[in-house]
């Protein structure tokens, strides 16, 4: 390859580089406590949307399902 192949290689992997920087300037990344980014759009709500009526109200219903299946496990056997 000649010079001037050389150069112009150069000039395209160049404006690709530009390019790439470009896309990455106009995105807004949040840089957590542990060093690793994301994208803004990709951050969560924190919080628990049940109340605690409902997560006992779960708990319950949860309850009762495993006592049944213990239930019907040991007359099975």
């Amino acid at each position: 390859m000649d010079l001037k192949g050389i150069v112009s290689e150069l000039k395209r992997e160049r404006d690709r580089l530009d390019r790439a920087i470009a896309a990455l300037d106009s995105t807004e990344v949040v840089v957590g406590s542990n060093g690793a980014s994301r994208p803004r759009t990709a951050v969560r709500k924190s919080g628990s949307r049940l109340s605690a009526a409902g997560r006992k109200r779960l708990s319950d219903l949860m309850k009762k399902r495993w006592a049944e299946r213990r239930k019907k496990s040991a007359s099975s056997k």
